[in-house]
C-alpha cells in the first residue's frame, strides 16, 4: 500500500522540517545570514536552545535557517509552514484562508498572513525574458477584481439598482505565455499602448513571435518582435493556421485566465486590488512549474523553498496594504 506524501516526516517533526528546509536553503554550505561568511558556524546543542540554531564564528551571532527569509520571525512551527507550501502548491486553483486555517489548526490571522509570505516567495522576478529566438509568446488582458471602493452601483428603471458591469471598475491584468512554457502576470492601471508596451517588452524577448487578439495598441507593439500574428475576435476568429503550419491564437493565454479566474471567483472569492498582485504571483508560479512541464507536487514545493531567501513581508506591513478588519 503506497503512503501518503504527507505522511513524510518533515510535515510532523520539526526537526526534520528544518533539515529539508536546510538541506535546501543551504545546498552549497551554511552561510551565516548576519555577515554571509560560509560554512564557519556550528550548532548550539544546549537543553534551552531552540531546534536549528547555530552560532556563526565569524560574527558571533546565532542564526537559524529562518533569518533572512519568509519564516523570520514567524511563531508557527517549521513543519506547519511545510504542510501550508505543500498545500498551495498542490492546490491548482488556490487554496482559501478558511480551509489553511482549518487543516492547520491555526488562527485565522496566522493561516492568511503564512498564505500571503508564501506568495511573496513565489514571485520570483529574476527569471529573465519569457520567450526567444524560435518561440511564440502569448499576450493578452483581462479584468479580474473591483477597484478600491468596489463596483459602481446604477438604479435601473425597472430591475432597481444594479453593480454597473464595466471594465473601469476592476482592476487590469496583462500576462504573456509561452507556449509550453511559464506565465507571467502584472497588474497595471489602464490597458494602454504606453502600458502594453511596458509589460509586452519589458517581460518577452524580443527574439519571439508575438502573438496577440485585434487590439490596436499591438500593433506597433508586434513590430519590436521577430514577428507577429494576431486573431480577431470581434469578427468569432479563433484560431487560424499561417502559412509556415503555425496556428495564431491566444487560447493558452486564455487558458491561464480561465485558471486564474476559477481561483479568484469559485475560492478566493474576494482578492483586494492591494494584494492582488501576490494572487497573481501564486497563479503564475503554478502554471510555470506545472506537471505538464516534468515538475511534480513535490519538486514544485522545493522550487518554493529555494525562494524563500531574502523575502520579509511583517504582518503589519500586509494589513497596512489596505486597512481591512477581516482577512481576506
Amino acid at each position: 500500500m503506497a503512503n501518503s506524501v504527507l505522511s513524510h516526516p518533515r510535515f510532523h517533526d520539526e526537526q526534520a522540517a528544518y533539515d529539508w528546509v536546510e538541506a535546501i536553503v543551504w545546498e552549497n554550505g551554511r552561510f551565516c545570514p548576519h555577515c554571509g561568511v560560509v560554512d564557519r558556524s556550528g550548532p548550539l546543542k544546549g537543553k534551552s536552545n531552540r531546534i536549528g540554531l547555530y552560532k556563526c564564528y565569524a560574527c558571533r551571532k546565532p542564526f537559524t535557517v529562518k533569518v533572512g527569509t519568509i519564516f523570520e520571525d514567524s511563531h508557527a512551527p517549521m513543519h506547519l509552514w511545510m504542510q501550508a507550501m505543500y498545500l498551495l502548491c498542490s492546490s491548482k486553483k488556490g487554496l482559501s484562508t478558511n480551509q489553511l486555517r482549518r487543516t492547520l489548526g491555526v488562527h485565522m490571522k496566522t493561516a492568511w498572513h503564512m498564505s500571503h509570505r508564501i506568495r511573496l516567495a513565489m514571485d520570483d522576478p529574476a527569471t529573465g525574458p519569457l520567450g526567444g529566438e524560435g518561440m511564440i509568446v502569448e499576450s493578452d488582458e483581462t479584468y479580474t477584481v473591483y477597484k478600491e471602493g468596489g463596483p459602481t452601483w446604477i438604479l435601473h428603471p425597472e430591475h432597481g439598482w444594479q453593480k454597473r458591469r464595466s471594465g473601469s471598475d476592476r482592476v487590469p491584468v496583462v500576462t504573456l505565455v509561452e507556449r509550453g512554457g511559464r506565465a507571467r502576470s502584472r497588474k497595471v492601471e489602464n490597458v494602454t499602448a504606453a502600458t502594453l508596451r511596458s509589460v509586452v517588452v519589458g517581460g518577452a524577448d524580443t527574439k519571439s513571435r508575438l502573438m496577440t487578439d485585434e487590439l490596436r495598441a499591438y500593433r506597433r507593439i508586434g513590430q519590436q518582435f521577430a514577428g507577429h500574428d494576431a486573431v480577431n475576435h470581434g469578427e468569432d476568429e479563433w484560431s487560424r493556421r499561417l502559412p509556415d503550419g503555425t496556428k495564431a491564437h491566444t487560447n493558452t493565454v486564455e487558458g491561464f485566465f480561465s485558471i486564474l479566474k476559477r481561483g479568484i471567483y469559485g475560492c478566493y472569492f474576494h482578492v483586494s486590488e492591494a494584494h492582488l498582485h501576490r494572487y497573481l504571483a501564486e497563479f503564475d508560479f503554478r502554471y510555470s512549474n506545472r506537471a505538464k512541464l516534468g515538475v511534480d507536487d513535490e519538486e514544485r514545493t522545493d522550487r518554493l523553498i529555494r525562494g524563500i531567501v531574502g523575502k520579509r513581508l511583517t504582518y503589519r506591513e500586509t494589513v497596512d496594504a489596505k486597512k481591512v478588519k477581516t482577512p481576506q
